[in-house]
């Protein structure tokens, strides 16, 4: 099939053998790559109940039909696993240049499965894997692991492309539940844990080098659509925007429009918020737009520290989330500290969003007086300290290394502990963008913002944020087309440009396969009820899809809310128009 290589690469690390196996088009033509693919081999492969940290568990990384070549906003990988964190249905993606490395290897999935007897780096090439003691890399922060990796692993053959890296920092090795898998020093697929399946297996890097290239049904089209996507699009209006500013532009409409979450939850805005905003950050430091490959939205921030006690730190970043976590969750009211507590957790190899989240509850239950630990709100060494704690797995880090809900368990807090799932969400307060409590609830790997970034259609006017009717409808519409993205892999910023006839058009020039919206749709809306059937089968139900009782029983400053019986409605509804029962599980599930 045109776009695809038709094959996959099992890696067996308890025996070290690998397998490269066939891909038939007709099982690529009902569910594509990237998440289609990796969700049916997951289906297929992990037994029922498995422990996410045990050899049985597979990790399975994928690209898309978009990488490698000349289309826009393709150059990611995406990695699918059962969570550690939630034990449900992981995915998470990132971008940068090393997709280009793995996509290089001809692939269109790679599986790990098993465990190493010892610390070890993979370098996988077409041909295959290579086996490399990684004991002196064990231990080394993910910037350090991936450089070394590169440098010491890579095969560098003739007519290789450049290599890459994925790699984890201690965070993974010590099995912290939401450790990432980073690449590109700054890049992470950050959330829900996959970078704890990686350490659990002993895999410290994977080396990613080869020659290989997708084929498309019509090449000469496809490379004409590109360059005139670029000359339609490169002046667009959300382009320039994400050019100018980044996600940090986030901050200032999300606190004015009163969904900045600050103060673990208790606030939709804070009044430090001009401080942490994206204006004062690129106005008191160096901050320059850095793109990923195939990209010209530049939406990174490669950023330089200019004042200060972290004078001279470099980081791509802070993102929104970053701030959010930490500059309102956590009430960090310096954008330096926040991009030393991001490094921080770069280097370690956590997620951000969950590190802050957390940081906010151990300072929620110290003001409570659930716990004897000197943290408070703001201040940023204290926050540092538990960070560093919670990789380490030391005191009262190894409560939090297992999650918010063990944590929230133990100290008394299930009533005031914001997640879904067991994930907790992004910076958007559901009290204020109802959508987004949809979203939430109904996100396969809990309350993820990026499965229908419904914020979007909410905050630009396209539905009232307050409205519950017909919400359903259209956060479907927007998942279903998210749905595949997500298969081919391709970044969410590229949204307002890949609308569904644009969808149309460029994968029927690149798999020669019919491609019109309905044929999209039958596609996406497999893989969402695939998702679904995965989780049921690892144990949730329906009442896992509700919010948690703080966001649906604590009004916000403002006067803002979210009642159960209003996501109820908007609950029953989505699960009417997937054709699911009222307990969530599809017709055929």
């Amino acid at each position: 099939m045109f776009g695809y290589y038709n094959r996959i690469l099992t890696i067996n690390l308890s025996t070290k053998l690998a397998i490269i196996e066939p891909i038939t088009d007709q099982k690529l033509a009902v569910c594509f790559g990237g998440k289609g693919l990796a969700t049916q081999l997951l289906l297929e492969r992990n037994k029922p109940g498995v422990d996410p940290l045990s050899a049985d568990n597979h990790l399975i990384f994928a690209t898309g039909s978009f990488c490698g070549g000349r289309l826009w906003g393709g150059s990611r990988y995406g990695v699918y696993t059962k969570s550690p964190l939630t034990g449900l249905y992981a995915e998470s993606y990132s971008g940068g240049k090393v997709p280009e490395a793995i996509d290089s290897t001809g692939f269109d999935a790679i599986i790990l499965t098993g465990k190493s007897e010892s610390p070890t780096v993979l370098s996988i090439t077409p041909d295959g894997v290579g086996f490399h003691d990684a004991a002196e890399l064990w231990g080394a922060d993910a910037m350090l692991a991936e450089e070394q990796a590169v440098a010491r692993f890579a095969p560098n053959s003739e007519g290789y492309q450049k290599p890459g890296a994925v790699s984890i920092g201690p965070a993974g090795e010590n099995l912290v539940k939401f450790a990432l898998i980073a690449n590109d020093k700054w890049r992470c697929a950050g959330r829900t844990g996959a970078g704890a399946v990686m350490g659990s297996k002993l895999v410290k890097a994977i080396v990613f080098q080869g020659d290989r290239k997708r084929q498309y049904f019509d090449s000469a089209g496809v490379a004409q659509y590109a360059k005139e996507f670029a000359s339609n699009n490169s002046q667009h209006p959300g382009v320039k925007g994400y050019k100018a500013m980044g996600t940090t532009v986030m901050v200032t409409l999300m606190n004015t429009v009163g969904a900045f979450p600050a103060k673990y939850w208790g606030q939709g805005s804070c009044e430090h918020s001009e401080k942490i905003s994206g204006e004062q950050f690129h106005k008191e430091h160096d901050v320059q737009p850095h793109a990923c490959a195939k990209c010209f939205m530049a939406c990174g921030r490669m950023a330089t520290i200019k004042k200060g006690r972290h004078t001279g730190l470099k980081i791509e970043g802070p993102e929104y989330e970053t701030i959010y976590s930490f500059g309102g969750l956590c009430m960090v009211d310096d954008m330096a500290e926040i991009a030393h507590l991001n490094d921080l957790c770069d280097r370690l190899g956590m997620d951000t969003i969950t590190a802050g989240n957390l940081c906010g509850l151990a300072i929620e239950a110290k003001a409570r007086g659930k716990i004897d630990f000197d943290i408070e709100y703001g201040n940023a060494d204290q926050i540092a300290t538990l960070v560093k704690m919670m990789s380490a797995r030391e005191g009262i880090g190894e409560i939090l290394a297992n999650g918010i809900i063990p944590a929230s368990q133990l100290w008394g807090l299930e009533d005031i502990a914001v997640h879904v799932k067991g994930l907790e969400p992004a910076g958007y307060d559901p009290r204020v963008l109802k959508g987004m409590g949809l979203t939430f609830g109904t996100s396969p790997r809990g309350a993820c913002h990026l499965r229908t970034t419904f914020y979007k259609p909410e905050l630009s006017g396209l539905i009232p944020p307050d409205q519950i009717e017909n919400k359903a409808a259209m956060l479907i519409d927007y998942e279903d087309r998210l749905n595949i993205f997500d298969t081919l892999v391709l970044c969410r910023f590229y949204r307002d440009l890949y609308p569904w006839e644009e969808l149309e058009t460029i994968l029927y020039r690149v798999t020669g396969q019919p491609s019109a919206k309905k044929d999209l749709i039958k596609v996406a809306r497999y893989i969402v009820n695939m998702t679904r059937v995965f989780n049921l089968r690892e144990g949730l139900q329906s009442k896992d899809d509700r919010l948690p009782r703080r966001i649906t029983r604590e009004v916000l400053p403002s006067g803002k809310s979210i009642s159960a019986d209003e996501m109820e409605y908007m609950l029953q509804d989505y699960y009417r128009l997937r054709s699911w029962s009222e307990a969530g599980v599809p017709a055929n599930g």
